[in-house]
């Protein structure tokens, strides 16, 4: 890996993998305390109809992708507002509407030569240094604003009428995250692709819920372990000859597996000692009295 590193586009890899972890981890702790994973999943599928349309119009990947993305996003979270009870089946139509336009302008598209994998499972041994600087930029704005509001989204992601009670504008807020999560999956679709997205999204929050106590650990702890999933899937690509952002999420979903059994095999053996401590005073009897 450290030899990988003499070549510009693994250095870019690299630096592309390391922001995208740092800004799921932020984010990614914001959708699975919110538990608004199944809209992120309809903004990242949704975010294929962008992907066409900047091909189909000639317009740069990032502005034609974030712009639709953001549109969708948006729609989806005036519904989960508006009709709560039907929103799983309008994200999921707009799930599928926006693959579909996405492949229909594909198709449409004068000179077609996209590379279909690349947008599904990640193109990060593409990323150019341009996208760089813009991927930097946007995860400074998502940091400065989570920052900012950092204890107003505290607030609406664990009570909401507590919320509203404090004063807390629980709309706009909403917006502003559904928003933010919008840029983030533009973000990481060139990483990890857009099937793959949730899983970076969600895994390593999932992971520091159980062990942090403070949002801000659970953001930081989830980023610090987003690292080190884009670090060794890296290296498994590199080594193996695998597609990168498959083998980050093979990674991560690998140690997300092996953090439930480890916890799973504590529980059993707290019940087991809990159980034992219980025979114990059961053999002694209520009233056992020692006589001097």
């Amino acid at each position: 890996m450290i030899e990988a590193l003499g070549y510009d586009f693994m250095r870019n890899a690299l630096m592309a993998g390391l922001l995208a972890s740092v800004i799921c981890g932020v984010m990614g702790t914001l959708v699975v305390v919110n538990r608004i994973v199944f809209l992120s999943g309809g903004v990242a599928h949704a975010a294929y109809g962008g992907i066409g349309m900047a091909f189909f119009f000639g317009w740069p990947y990032l502005l034609g992708t974030l712009g639709f993305s953001l549109a969708a996003a948006m729609i989806m979270a005036i519904v989960t507002l508006r009709a709560k009870h039907r929103a799983d089946t309008v994200i999921g139509v707009i799930w599928a509407l926006g693959m579909a336009i996405g492949i229909i302008l594909l198709d449409l598209t004068p000179g077609y030569n996209v590379d279909l994998m690349s947008y599904l499972f990640g193109s990060i041994l593409t990323v150019p240094g341009r996208d760089l600087w813009i991927m930097g930029a946007m995860g400074l704005g998502i940091a400065a604003l989570v920052g900012w509001f950092y204890k107003d989204l505290l607030a609406m992601s664990y009570d909401e009428e507590f919320a509203r009670v404090r004063g807390v504008p629980v709309v706009p807020l909403y917006f502003l995250l559904i928003g933010m999560l919008a840029v983030t999956v533009v973000m990481v679709i060139q990483v990890v692709g857009l099937i793959l997205v949730i899983a970076l999204l969600t895994i390593p929050p999932f992971i520091m819920e159980s062990y942090a106590r403070t949002l801000k650990q659970m953001m930081v702890g989830a980023s610090l372990l987003g690292v080190v999933f884009t670090v060794a899937g890296l290296w498994l690509a590199y080594a193996y000859d695998l597609t990168s952002g498959a083998a980050i999420i093979v990674v991560a979903g690998a140690a997300f597996f092996a953090v439930r059994a480890i916890e799973s095999l504590r529980q059993f053996v707290r019940q087991r000692r809990t159980a034992s401590k219980g025979s114990t005073e059961d053999e002694k009897g209520p009233g056992h009295v020692v006589l001097s």
